[in-house]
């Protein structure tokens, strides 16, 4: 029989959408079938730390999720999925075609560089921390390396323009417009070998946190700026605005279909190994 850890280690990100979920359940606000402790890194962490199976919750890309699902199990509430979220590619110019052109990316797990990759396949990749990537498209180079462009996730994406750069495309438009699908960017998952019974517990506490920073939209306000650096309040509600929707109270029918093509993707293009395993967790 599993035996599950005390208190569960949640890991998630500092960017305002996870704090703004996942507050109440943090400070105990809402009941979980265990104490639950927080663990907060960037995404890129969270996504190598998957592939360790050191967490027993975690945020973590859609991408990165395709690659350690023989190990977890995506929650269908507290991910990150919808319309208009998608990573956008910015130089300092306009330019052509990418292929050939070196790209700045924010991790080799995110789910923007799949994006990138399946829309030009021959471009090249360097990669640096998401808050990084601007300042270096901006200068041109990185460590002596001409720079041509970057993939920008997160609040750069509000930003880039205070970088004096330009968009040159919305990879979350180009993927509605070849599917009709809402974006998969993040999801929740627990560790498969934890009992089903508590999985779906999880999955109502995530839920019951969302809903609760729904109906107290005041009270996670200072752990947010907390954890938000140096981003301007305006920025910081116009994150949560974006990223937190209706897919992230449950992916849904629409939503499923869009991690499972994103997946199917993934595979096509030789990025992941098709599974048979259940995308999301299951009432017990």
């Amino acid at each position: 029989m599993t035996t599950v850890p005390t208190p569960l280690d949640l890991g998630y990100s500092f960017c305002p959408n996870d704090t703004f979920i996942f507050y109440a359940l943090s400070h105990g606000k809402v009941a979980a079938p265990a104490p639950v402790r927080e663990v907060l890194e960037d995404v890129q962490t969270l996504n190598d730390w998957a592939e360790q199976g050191r967490l027993p919750i975690t945020k973590i890309s859609y991408r990165a999720y395709f690659g350690v699902m023989d190990d977890y199990v995506a929650l269908r509430s507290g991910g990150a999925l919808g319309r208009g979220v998608g990573p956008l590619v910015v130089a300092r110019q306009a330019l052509g075609d990418l292929n050939g052109k070196t790209v700045l990316s924010p991790g080799a797990l995110t789910t923007a560089e799949l994006l990138l990759k399946i829309v030009y396949p021959e471009v090249n990749v360097l990669r640096v921390r998401y808050d990084e990537v601007m300042p270096a498209v901006e200068r041109g180079e990185l460590g002596g390396v001409r720079v041509d462009a970057g993939l920008i996730i997160h609040e750069s994406r509000f930003t880039y323009p205070q970088h004096g750069l330009t968009k040159l495309l919305d990879l979350g438009a180009w993927w509605e417009g070849e599917t009709g699908l809402p974006l998969p960017l993040g999801a929740i998952l627990v560790r498969r070998d934890l009992p089903r019974q508590m999985q779906w517990a999880l999955n109502e506490s995530v839920r019951a946190s969302l809903e609760y920073a729904y109906a107290h939209p005041q009270e996670p306000k200072a752990y947010i700026r907390e954890h938000a650096l140096e981003m301007a309040d305006e920025v910081m509600q116009a994150h949560i605005d974006l990223y937190v929707n209706g897919f992230s109270l449950d992916v849904g029918e629409e939503g499923t279909r869009a991690v499972q093509e994103l997946h199917r993707r993934a595979v096509a293009v030789g990025a992941v190994k098709a599974s048979d395993l259940p995308l999301f967790v299951e009432r017990a």
